[in-house]
């Protein structure tokens, strides 16, 4: 499976902030925001990463991402000069797809809960069709939402319904097969102009071949579009690294524990970030599993 980090658009809810930068590239906490998504494809087994954004945007991130091999991954880079709706990644990443099936994950969300590697490799593995994941949030009008049976298949998908059939938000993670470039290609721009994943969704819906996995309760699923939820995110991973130790999100952990590079590999990351706590703590990642090997 490929997988692809659609980091465009031009962050008008965070004006005046994403003037100047993309709003992908703001801290939240203690890294970049697109460490976030990026670590979500790690963690789901995906190294061959196409990262889309605007062309103003985009020498940022191969400045602050390269190549992808010092994290043992391929990353490619793809313009999409207008935000033209989610779908439209699929129309881009046609030829890096290939014949693969692909992940697709939205660069402004953060997702963390125990047990979530697992269950994405998972997926990957049994992949029939398209894998949505579902979050519950207490104001399901505000989100596309999913309707589920009691088998967990979809039965229906409803964008910002006025009378939601269920709590699930259909959140900004979603894995396909490789049918999903040919459904992209033939989509008729909707009202607002877009290609929307809501009708990609719709007909794999139709094909009977939607799921969605319901994250549930005790996971963390955070959108960092507006200056409040930005700030949250930022609180809410500060509060998690100081009281476990554990950086959510560490490209350079996750790289190590993943297999995707060694332990001197990532000592070698950590020291070049040393004068930083982040730098010390790969460092000290780095030194305890190299006495573990």
């Amino acid at each position: 499976m490929k997988g692809i980090v659609l980091a465009g658009g031009s962050g008008t809810r965070l004006h005046p902030i994403t003037q100047a930068v993309s709003k992908q590239l703001l801290p939240v906490y203690d890294k970049p925001m697109i460490y976030y998504p990026i670590s979500v494809l790690m963690l789901a087994g995906i190294r061959e990463i196409l990262i889309i954004s605007t062309p103003t945007d985009l020498p940022n991130f191969r400045r602050l991402l390269g190549s992808g091999d010092q994290f043992g991954l391929q990353l490619s880079y793809a313009e999409q000069p207008a935000p033209n709706g989610l779908a439209e990644a699929f129309v881009i990443g046609a030829d890096f797809i290939g014949d693969d099936s692909v992940a697709l994950v939205l660069g402004d969300n953060i997702f963390y809960g125990q047990g979530f590697a697992g269950r994405m490799q998972q997926e990957v593995a049994a992949l029939d069709g398209c894998v949505l994941f579902g979050y519950p949030v207490k104001d399901p009008q505000r989100y596309g939402v999913g309707e589920t049976d009691k088998t967990g298949q979809l039965v229906s998908i409803e964008e910002k319904p006025a009378r939601p059939k269920s709590n699930q938000a259909i959140t900004g993670l979603y894995f396909y097969d490789n049918q999903v470039v040919e459904i992209s290609r033939q989509l008729k721009p909707s009202a607002r102009g877009e290609l929307e994943i809501t009708d990609v969704n719709l007909t794999y819906l139709r094909q009977g071949k939607a799921k969605l996995v319901d994250l549930g309760r005790g996971f963390a699923w955070l959108d960092t579009g507006t200056h409040d939820s930005l700030l949250e995110a930022g609180q809410f991973v500060q509060v998690l690294e100081h009281r476990t130790g554990v950086r959510i999100a560490c490209l350079e952990e996750v790289a190590l524990r993943m297999g995707y590079i060694d332990a001197d590999q990532c000592l070698a990351l950590g020291l070049k970030l040393s004068k930083s706590g982040y730098g010390d703590y790969v460092t000290a990642v780095a030194r305890a599993a190299g006495a573990q090997g």
